[in-house]
């Protein structure tokens, strides 16, 4: 009876809605009365509803707008079948009734499903799209139903509940491949993004990449046909304190000068950092006053949209010193329902939480792309130390697992000199030889196949006109798509929902068998894999200490060649500043216009990181698939397979199991990847937390001789083995916390798993033989029509 009320208030809700729209209200409760569901509404015949509606005025109106919804039906039942008469798996009315084929149609809260009509969302094709989506809602529907037949008053239940609702907890949290893209001012990396995603005048050329600080990130906005933009602001308090930081200072320097005079014009030089927060020059932005995050900006065109948020992000805007990232919603834009394009300065920023965000984004990319002006490509300067000094970023520290050096402009090629396809060829073989002789690169990739070089004409893309084989912009829109198409959160749903009602089944055998024996074979095999991978990973977890500890006797001669950058200049030109500068910012410096780049802590973690770079990458190397961590995990194996040939009565379960040791594995291995960057980086966090009273007695320094006082200072920190030690130690500690959370999360997972599976018996779970038949099918087709994925040649 609950079960039958909870189906009744889903079915009731679609028929109240519908009755509020059409503005008919006043009959929702002689609906009610009379069962009036979303499941037969539609069926109403004409006596009917002269009976439910007796005057004719309202009458009229309802049949009309009735007409419109079996219209709207009919037309959603025809993409249906379509779709599934390509899928292959129409459900039979055993497994779902026509009452739960129309709750799918026009998805009922319970449901969580995207409508399934031409606005719904694509992952390759229409009919792919099609298909994937028809699918995920009929197993969803037909999970939430099972989800309400079971009860809830014995261990086993609340087990089968928590995991359905872990699977659609699972599918809402949609994670997007990043893909980073640096290039300096002119390189094209604008309208690269454009014609990549096939919009002329997104971002505005020239503009946009001038500023250095601001990050940009360009996704599909699948939830509506707007184009908007998403401004998140830094904090007033952190703002505050930056103009504090700026105007406390003998000189101010360029760094400091270019944000206050976008701000504020010259009103800066005669005002105090308090007047300079009065709300009056922050009035066209409230939610940077409120902190209210994001500021929200909707658009009808790209063009507009162009023009709404130039003066967030462009350095030649007002407020972009204020701007923590700008974030691009293009409609509809299927190439991106999973993929986000990250338009990244090249640097990190002289604000915390920026600087932060940068690092973060560049070790959450799984592929980068370097944007340089072909004439230039192999001899620029800039792009190749954006790789360099990002590369520990995107590598050990992060999880890029592609690097993309795209050379731009082809169309500006002399053709009457020599052939463009000549000149585009001879300039990936000088980049790619130019990048072999890139050793600290390698050491945080390995020698695979992940370098890749393109040469593209975005001007030539977006005329549309003849493309010559040397432009390759769709090549990088078929890596896009293929990285869109990568996500099988699909097929991990379904996969899911199949061990569970394969549980289900399973359980409701009264049968004892073998249950015990099968039980202890179960437990046995884990406690021998499980042995193994500790095993594996106590190996990898020596030899890095081995690398750390040679590292720190290296660190102790290799630290000389941290103070080179403080020891090489004198005073004449002001340096006294400049170090003072980069002390009161934890030892952080860059000038463009000096040249001059000073980063103490990055050096100095260097000089431990550089020696274990190589055994890092190949313990945790960014395919996430190998190594003895991955590869470990990997292999784990209860051998389910094999055991459903000896125990039948227990094949369902053993299904399940199978099923759970898949999404186990794979959650623990997704934890490693996010884990393994903080192992890494914990060099660098150290050292940062170590020289933090350095840099604070050196800042302190002032009057005649403050240069020397500041580098005594220094000095005396930086050639002090005990940091390196305490690097080392809290490194091996994090490692050591990594290797026990992954097999006690795995033992703990599939030993209650075997349990409530084997060992536990439900008194009153449901039957779910059409189920269980319906969504096996379903999960099959997925199997068959899945892509395998490809990367870019």
């Amino acid at each position: 009876m609950k079960e039958e009320q909870t189906k009744f208030s889903v079915m009731d809700d679609f028929v109240q809605n519908k009755l509020t729209e059409w503005n008919l209200s006043n009959l929702i409760t002689t609906f009610e009365a009379e069962d009036i569901d979303e499941g037969n509404i539609c069926d109403l015949q004409d006596d009917t509803i002269r009976e439910l509606i007796p005057k004719a005025g309202p009458r009229d109106h309802f049949k009309a707008k009735l007409n419109l919804l079996r219209e709207e039906q009919n037309k959603t039942n025809q993409e249906h079948e379509e779709a599934a008469d390509s899928a292959q798996v129409l459900p039979s009315t055993s497994g779902t009734n026509d009452k739960g084929k129309r709750k799918c149609d026009h998805l009922g809260e319970s449901s969580n499903c995207q409508p399934l009509t031409t606005k719904r969302p694509r992952i390759t094709t229409a009919q792919s799209s099609n298909q994937e989506q028809y699918i995920l809602c009929l197993v969803k529907d037909i999970m939430t139903a099972v989800h309400h037949k079971i009860p809830k008053d014995d261990k086993l239940s609340t087990f089968l509940k928590d995991k359905i609702d872990e699977k659609i907890k699972d599918l809402e949290n949609d994670k997007k491949e990043l893909v980073g893209i640096f290039g300096k001012t002119g390189a094209g990396k604008s309208s690269l993004i454009n014609a990549v995603i096939g919009k002329k005048n997104l971002l505005p050329s020239g503009s946009i990449s001038a500023c250095t600080s601001v990050m940009i990130k360009v996704e599909a906005n699948m939830q509506s046909e707007n184009y908007e933009v998403d401004i998140e602001f830094i904090t007033k308090e952190e703002w505050h304190n930056e103009v504090h930081t700026f105007l406390g200072r003998e000189t101010v320097l360029e760094v400091y000068d270019e944000k206050l005079s976008a701000m504020y014009g010259d009103e800066w030089k005669n005002k105090s950092s308090e007047e300079l927060m009065d709300d009056k020059y922050f009035e066209e932005i409230k939610e940077f006053i409120s902190s209210k995050t994001p500021k929200n900006l909707k658009c009808g065109s790209a063009e507009e949209l162009s023009e709404a948020y130039v003066t967030f992000a462009s350095s030649g805007g007002k407020y972009w010193p204020l701007v923590k990232y700008v974030t691009v919603k293009v409609p509809k834009k299927d190439l991106l329902q999973h993929v986000t394009l990250v338009d990244l300065p090249g640097t990190g920023d002289r604000n915390k939480s920026r600087d932060e965000m940068w690092k973060e984004v560049i070790g959450s990319c799984s592929t980068v792309w370097i944007v340089t002006d072909i004439n230039r490509a192999a001899s620029e300067k800039e792009p190749w130390e954006i790789l360099e000094r990002t590369c520990s970023l995107m590598g050990n520290g992060g999880q890029c697992q592609q690097i993309h050096f795209i050379c731009t402009k082809t169309d500006l090629i002399d053709k009457d000199e020599k052939p463009a396809a000549d000149v585009c060829a001879e300039s990936k073989e000088e980049v790619r030889k130019r990048f072999r002789n890139l050793p600290k690169v390698e050491r945080h990739f390995g020698h695979g196949d992940y370098f890749k070089v393109c040469t593209v004409s975005s001007t030539e893309f977006l005329k549309k006109n003849r493309l010559e084989p040397e432009n390759e912009i769709p090549k990088l829109q078929k890596f896009l798509q293929n990285l869109n198409d990568c996500h099988s959160e699909t097929k991990n749903y379904v996969s899911g929902a199949l061990g569970i009602l394969s549980l289900i089944q399973g359980t409701r055998s009264r049968e004892p068998g073998k249950k015990a024996e099968v039980c202890n074979e179960l437990e046995e095999k884990m406690r021998r894999e499980l042995e193994k991978i500790k095993r594996t990973m106590e190996e990898a977890h020596k030899a890095l200490e081995k690398c750390l500890s040679e590292g720190v006797e290296t660190s102790k001669g290799t630290s000389e060649r941290v103070l080179r950058p403080i020891r090489e200049h004198d005073d004449k030109g002001g340096f006294y500043r400049i170090l003072k500068c980069a002390v009161e910012r934890n030892g952080s410096y860059k000038s463009q216009k000096a040249d001059i780049e000073i980063d103490l802590n990055n050096d100095i973690a260097s000089c431990l990181t550089d020696c274990i770079d190589e055994g890092f990458n190949k313990t945790f190397p960014n395919d996430g698939k190998t190594g003895p961590f991955y590869g470990a995990i990997n292999a784990f194996s209860l051998d389910t397979e094999r055991l459903k040939q000896k125990y039948k009565d227990v094949e369902l379960q053993l299904t399940f199991l199978k099923t759970e040791e898949e999404t186990i594995k794979m959650e623990i291995n997704k934890c490693v990847q996010k884990e393994k960057k903080k192992v890494y980086n914990s060099v660098y966090t150290t050292i940062d937390e170590v020289m933090k009273e350095c840099y604070k007695k050196a800042a302190a320094c002032s009057g005649q001789g403050m240069l020397q006082r500041m580098r005594d200072i220094i000095e005396t920190h930086v050639l002090d083995p005990k940091m390196f030690e305490r690097a080392k130690d809290v490194m091996l500690s994090k490692l050591t916390a990594l290797k026990e959370k992954s097999l006690k999360t795995l033992e703990e997972t599939m030993q209650k798993s075997i349990e409530m599976s084997i060992k536990t018996a439900g008194d009153s779970i449901p039957d779910v033989t059409h189920e269980l038949v319906f969504v096996g099918k379903c999960y099959n087709k997925l199997n068959e029509s899945s892509d395998e994925e490809t990367s870019l040649i």
